[in-house]
């Protein structure tokens, strides 16, 4: 069967019409952001921020228009206000909760791109499944998803009843990206809103059944999105990885000050490509220098997790979707991993048993 497309798309969507302008929603521009992949489909309908709520059964509609489409597996439609970007949107009646079943969330962040955050989160990830617990990884980078290819999952997710989707799997770990949704090569271009719509979704829309931990690959720097999942999601704990160099540093240090903002509480610093060790020689060089994230962490007063070193291995492994805390365990950078992924676990238990968790802030 042929893939529906975008034209056949706005075509139905011709038939919802706004009950107050009196105009479908494709002829008064609000309909964007659509996006199609092998029979799932996902779009967003722009609203006034003070009828988002009355208009939850538009959105439906919509929603179930698409579904009737001959090839369409499953739809998800966001409802957008532009102007209320950093506000998180109240639950709808009926509407299933965010993460009910997840025991602890650990956000993996880092003040910018480009640090191996998604490397980091990833390896925590399986560590934390080698201890035995049941682990989900969320992919909230809508811009730059890796998750699928980092994990060398490929395929789409499975949907037993048209409203929810049951995430992928490997290595023993249950994953979630909107990479699993959209083409490799085409680009999300879509505004705040819109993601956090699509975020919210995809969290409260799959199966991710009991989880004892989800670990969350936070988009990088301190935007409205960040700010607002911080502000959405019941967070346990956050973990800042940085790179050893000053200008990484001060940024993961707005990313810590985010998190304090929001009242959630920073569960230490990871140095990533902390040193590197000549496959040749031996000798230990500091590329980007080192020691920088430990002495900032002192600074801040938050713990020190641990350093990974800048080694081709954990490139290659991680770009060929054999994470190499899961394809090469007994090497010594799976060891390190192992080891910070242990005293998180140590914090997190520290933190439920004092009944410390986060104040949610909304202001």
């Amino acid at each position: 069967m042929a893939e529906v497309s975008e034209a056949q798309i706005l075509d139905v969507l011709k038939t919802i019409v706004d009950p107050q302008k009196k105009a479908d929603i494709v002829t008064l521009g609000m309909v964007s952001g659509v996006a199609v992949k092998t029979g799932h489909v996902a779009f967003a309908i722009e609203v006034e921020p003070k009828r988002a709520a009355e208009l939850e059964p538009l959105r439906k509609a919509a929603e179930d228009a698409v579904h009737k489409l001959p090839g369409v597996l499953t739809v998800s439609a966001v409802l957008t206000a532009q102007r209320q970007a950093a506000q998180p949107a109240p639950q709808q009646k009926g509407e299933r909760p965010l993460l009910p079943h997840v025991k602890s969330i650990i956000a993996v962040a880092s003040g910018k791109g480009g640090v191996g955050k998604s490397t980091t989160a990833i390896n925590l990830a399986l560590a934390l499944s080698q201890m035995g617990l049941k682990v989900g990884l969320f992919d909230a980078d809508i811009y730059g998803p890796s998750m699928p290819r980092m994990l060398g999952i490929r395929g789409e997710p499975v949907s037993p009843d048209g409203e929810t989707l049951l995430p992928m799997e490997n290595y023993g770990v249950k994953c979630m990206s909107i990479g699993f949704l959209v083409p490799e090569d085409s680009p999300i271009i879509w505004r705040g809103p819109m993601v956090m719509g699509a975020l919210n979704q995809l969290m409260r829309d799959v199966e991710w059944g009991e989880l004892d931990v989800m670990i969350i690959d936070m988009p990088p720097g301190t935007g409205d999105t960040q700010l607002t999942m911080s502000q959405n999601v019941p967070l346990t704990g956050a973990v800042i990885v940085s790179t050893p160099q000053d200008i990484a540093l001060l940024d993961a240090r707005k990313g810590l000050n985010m998190f304090r903002k929001v009242e959630v509480p920073v569960l230490g610093i990871i140095e990533n490509m902390s040193y590197y060790v000549c496959p040749k020689c031996g000798d230990e060089a500091h590329i980007f220098g080192h020691g920088g994230a430990k002495a900032e962490a002192a600074r801040l007063s938050v713990e020190f997790l641990g350093e990974v070193p800048l080694d081709i291995a954990i490139r290659e492994t991680s770009d060929q979707g054999e994470p190499i805390v899961a394809s090469r365990p007994s090497s010594p950078h799976a060891q390190a991993y192992r080891d910070i992924a242990a005293k998180i676990w140590d914090k997190v238990g520290l933190l439920q048993a004092g009944k410390k968790g986060p104040k949610i802030s909304f202001e």
